[in-house]
């Protein structure tokens, strides 16, 4: 799970695995694949910067702990 702003200030937090495509337009849009959409104020290299670093920190999990994963 990634934790976005959306525009009103609050944190959204979504399930990365669910993002279907992020567009910037010039509002950043986070499509979800069950038709949800989310504008935020992160741009598209921030989200994925998150996407990437929360899958490294769960296959870091995994290797520490590879019993748990």
């Amino acid at each position: 799970m990634i934790i976005l702003t959306k525009l009103n200030g609050k944190d959204i937090m979504l399930n990365e695995a669910h993002i279907e495509n992020v567009v910037e337009s010039p509002d950043t849009v986070v499509n979800m694949v069950n038709g949800n959409s989310y504008i935020v104020q992160e741009s598209l290299n921030e989200i994925m910067g998150k996407i990437v670093g929360f899958n490294r920190a769960c296959h870091a999990r995994i290797r520490e702990n590879p019993r748990e994963g």
